[in-house]
């Protein structure tokens, strides 16, 4: 069988806007034929954040501190999240021709195989990895490397990030993750969604060592011979074009949505095996789940397994049947799944709440407001046409100096919010009681 040869190309350590221009050219340079199929390696610096192509960088990105921190932020010509690139990861790519894998159309396992020498490269490390789901790579369940792909005529682009050692905190600081409202056991539980190859081996080989490793695993894996090579003198001519583009704010900002139309909706349900909190990403214009995270003080074997359930609700459409049939399922198929005391009962209650909180924007509250009301005895609309006629209001939320903290009275004197609360009470015809023991609640 003939040997293929292909160029691996080492782009070095560049900024967010010359790695995206050089996407974008290889990809539709091979689409013309002009370049031969090639392997990329990358780097960058400064970090950068890089929106998918569809994404609007309001919604995912924190710009203020980005900008305030030198982080670039750029767009891919893939799609998928929103990524964090910081100095110390690695990208790699596959740029060639669509007859090369006799696929026309990129499907999920065509993302698989192509994904193949990077999980050998990992195992080659003593790290058992494996792909999952649409687009990742993972390690007992955390993320180690996401992949994402575009195609143009005749070639695609297929790339990845390989986490070689992380800082997840600032990432969680550069994207828009909802952690100033988190407490500090459920920030460490974000950052078990990842990992890299220095919490896995206990150090970060030399970026060389692991640019050396990919290129035999590709050679390997895709029975090629990898020629390194540099950029051909029609890649340098066009270079300076596309890095026009790439640094623009029109190609940034291309997709402009208000963060406000992918909101962070939370909802909790305490089960018999301990409290589970669910924050679902959501999209309301497309109508669809970004993502979900669940956390709380329950347990899970094999731990991977809530991961596995999270990576299910990737880009699920909004829609309530389809959503718990997709949750049965899994409960069904996952045959080794155990969580104490938790079951599909328990996870459907968060389903539930979900599209309870999405009916209550439509009585004209933000998604942000939904998050602070917690429902008892029923829905919104129904607690809604029971007409309460009680507010209840702790005492400790008065002042620890006012002389009406202990007693069922406020004279609302401004000196806390309980004076607010008295006076939006006689306005809807509310009586607003303070309560000072059990029996008002009772």
């Amino acid at each position: 069988m003939e040997t293929k040869f292909w160029r691996f190309l080492d782009t070095g350590v560049l900024s967010a806007a010359e790695n995206m221009a050089i996407d974008e050219m290889l990809l539709k340079l091979r689409a013309l034929n002009k370049i031969p199929d090639t392997i990329r390696v990358l780097q960058f610096n400064p970090p950068a954040v890089l929106a998918g192509f569809h994404q609007s960088i309001e919604q995912e990105v924190r710009v203020d501190y980005c900008q305030k921190n030198g982080i670039d932020i750029n767009r891919r010509i893939t799609g998928g999240g929103t990524v964090f690139f910081d100095k110390s990861q690695l990208g790699w790519e596959i740029i060639c021709s669509k007859e090369f894998f006799n696929d026309h159309l990129p499907n999920a396992e065509l993302f698989k195989r192509l994904s193949m020498p990077v999980i050998g490269l990992l195992e080659h490390l003593g790290i058992n990895a494996r792909f999952r789901g649409r687009n990742d790579i993972e390690v007992n369940g955390r993320k180690i490397s996401g992949t994402g792909g575009a195609e143009w005529n005749r070639a695609f682009l297929f790339q990845g990030t390989l986490l070689v050692d992380f800082d997840v905190d600032t990432m969680l600081r550069a994207l828009r993750v909802p952690i100033e409202k988190l407490k500090r056991h459920e920030i460490d539980s974000l950052k078990e969604r990842v990992t890299c190859i220095k919490w896995e081996i206990g150090y970060a080989p030399d970026i060389k060592i692991l640019k050396n490793l990919l290129r035999k695993s590709f050679e390997q894996h895709f029975g090629i011979k990898l020629v390194e090579s540099g950029f051909t003198d029609v890649e340098k001519d066009l270079l300076p074009e596309y890095l026009k583009k790439f640094r623009s704010e029109e190609w940034i900002n291309k997709v402009k949505l208000p963060a406000f139309e992918q909101p962070v909706i939370s909802t909790v349900h305490q089960s018999r095996g301990g409290k589970i909190k669910a924050l679902f990403t959501t999209n309301l214009r497309r109508r669809r789940i970004q993502s979900v995270i669940f956390m709380g003080d329950f347990f899970a074997y094999p731990s991977r397994a809530v991961f596995d359930l999270e990576s299910l609700f990737k880009d699920l459409p909004l829609e309530k049947d389809l959503i718990i049939n997709e949750l049965r399922n899994y409960f069904k198929t996952k045959t080794d799944l155990y969580i104490p005391n938790i079951g599909f009962s328990d996870f459907l209650k968060l389903i539930e709440n979900l599209f309870e909180k999405l009916k209550i924007l439509d009585y004209g509250f933000t998604p942000e407001q939904s998050n602070h009301i917690f429902l008892v005895n029923g829905t919104y609309e129904q607690v809604v046409n029971k007409r309460p006629k009680y507010l209840l209001l702790p005492y400790c939320a008065k002042s620890t100096e006012c002389s009406y903290r202990y007693k069922d009275f406020c004279n609302m004197c401004d000196g806390c919010t309980v004076g607010d609360a008295y006076k939006l009470s006689l306005e809807f015809n509310l009586q607003p009681v303070t309560i000072t023991s059990f029996e008002d609640l009772v």
